[in-house]
């Protein structure tokens, strides 16, 4: 049966913890609810529908992918926007992260087995706390709030996540690990 996938890097849960609490605030103050279904993750391969019966082999995949990649630091700091209905914790620039998910996309979409396109959009690694559900007059409110605030945080990316979407929420079904040496 085809269900919902994507492709991401879960935070550690200290990371979720501090990220629910903002969610919740936007679920509070502007009904915000999109962002609270998934944990905090960085996206690598934006949703895609594909046959449950497939997913060992995407995490077959995956595990081989991991295998040729080393653990690599993640830096959080501060928020940002795509305006006028996302905002987001700000991942700071990082060579190794653009390039584990330029390696992934092209991995998993060179070998045809899987129905994942690859993504059109430029990379722009971040953390959502609210998407897709935030409305062009909350927007403008809610990013007087945190376009000052200040955030900052750090943890060892060590694999990769696939989640599935179980018709009410994003859940993490499988985790690879990069090689540790």
């Amino acid at each position: 049966m085809a269900k919902m996938y994507f492709i991401a890097l879960v935070t550690p849960e200290e990371i979720n913890r501090k990220v629910l609490e903002w969610k919740n605030f936007m679920k509070e103050h502007y009904g915000c609810i999109v962002a609270l279904r998934s944990p905090a993750h960085i996206t690598l391969m934006a949703p895609f529908w594909m046959d449950d019966s497939l997913e060992q082999n995407v995490a077959a995949a995956l595990t081989e992918f991991s295998k040729q990649k080393d653990p690599f630091q993640i830096q959080l700091k501060g928020f940002s926007a795509f305006k006028p209905r996302v905002i987001y914790v700000s991942v700071q620039p990082n060579e190794a992260l653009q390039k584990v998910q330029a390696d992934l996309q092209k991995s998993l979409t060179n070998q045809g087995s899987f129905s994942i396109n690859a993504e059109v959009r430029a990379f722009h690694p971040h953390v959502s706390i609210a998407t897709r559900d935030l409305y062009k007059k909350a927007f403008h409110e809610a990013w007087t709030i945190f376009k000052g605030k200040k955030y900052e945080a750090s943890w060892q990316a060590n694999g990769i996540s696939l989640l599935r979407h179980n018709e009410k929420n994003w859940e993490v079904i499988f985790t690879s690990q990069f090689d540790n040496h």
